[in-house]
């Protein structure tokens, strides 16, 4: 798993990436007078915003357990990705809003071709780092990082969906193809923005662990219970690259607490090697508390 110092690197240069696709985009926009193109071009600059926040929130997350907040600041992450779902909606109604004044209103393109080049770097540069951001939040489990990159791979989707607009543009001489296109990509963006938010909002409501995932933390639960009874009334939540586990242990009546203890040690040591990350909190019982006995 990626360390916490890396990920912040990562973030930090997520912004400097963002900026230089913008200027990209700009450029495009300003050779050509295409109004997909200054759509796009807007998009891109929700992703600086997004990365700036990303980063900030990848920097409190990661800050230890305090006073005021005992159980840790990973809910930092949710927030930042709801902001971000938030801003990618806010970008779509923008390209909306242009294309639909442009389609009323088609400009003749200026220097498409260079538009078109600008655009394809800008798309590829973006597209590669994308996925950097979704593989290596995924496997740092971090919110934050996985929201960033998705956010940018819908900037692709978005630059994709322009050329292609620009070129039928071009060859049949229907410039309403352009504001067209920019609607088209638009919805698209829309509907990702959506899907973030309603994600996101899970994590802020302590969603549980993903079934896989409970059912590997059942397993090695009930592989290292030696001694005891049973388990029961167990219960999962995430927020950010925490997960939280806690359940009834239920052990002999006649059981020492020194032994008792030495049973709690064993599982949470073997759920926290399954599930780096993990907090494990245990109440045991005796026996006369047993469910399914």
């Amino acid at each position: 798993m990626p360390s916490n110092g890396k990920l912040q690197r990562i973030a930090a240069w997520s912004i400097a990436v963002s900026l230089a696709i913008f200027l990209l985009k700009l450029a495009a926009w300003w050779f050509t007078g295409s109004v997909a193109l200054f759509s796009d071009a807007m998009e891109s600059v929700v992703n600086v915003v997004a990365s700036s926040v990303a980063w900030y929130a990848l920097r409190l997350a990661h800050k230890p357990a305090d006073d005021d907040h005992p159980f840790g600041h990973h809910k930092a992450e949710y927030f930042s990705a709801v902001l971000e779902g938030v801003l990618i909606v806010l970008a779509a109604l923008l390209i909306l809003r242009e294309a639909w004044m442009a389609f009323f209103d088609p400009r003749q393109l200026e220097m498409p071709l260079l538009g078109l080049v600008i655009t394809g770097v800008a798309a590829l540069g973006n597209g590669l780092w994308a996925r950097m951001l979704m593989s290596t939040g995924r496997r740092a489990r971090s919110p934050a990082m996985v929201a960033d990159g998705r956010h940018l791979w819908t900037d692709v989707v978005t630059s994709v969906g322009v050329v292609g607009g620009l070129v039928l543009a071009l060859i049949t001489g229907w410039l309403w193809l352009d504001p067209l296109m920019a609607a088209i990509v638009a919805l698209n963006i829309l509907w990702h923005g959506w899907h973030m938010v309603g994600h996101s909002l899970q994590g802020l409501m302590d969603v549980a662990v993903e079934a896989g995932d409970l059912a590997e933390i059942e397993r090695v639960v009930e592989e290292n219970r030696d001694g005891a009874l049973e388990f029961h009334d167990l219960k999962t939540r995430e927020a950010g690259r925490a997960r939280f586990i806690e359940f009834h242990l239920v052990v002999p009546s006649e059981m020492t607490v020194e032994a008792a203890h030495r049973i709690c040690d064993r599982i949470e040591h073997a759920l926290e090697k399954t599930l780096p990350g993990a907090q494990v909190t245990i109440h045991v019982e005796p026996e006369h508390k047993a469910k399914f006995a």
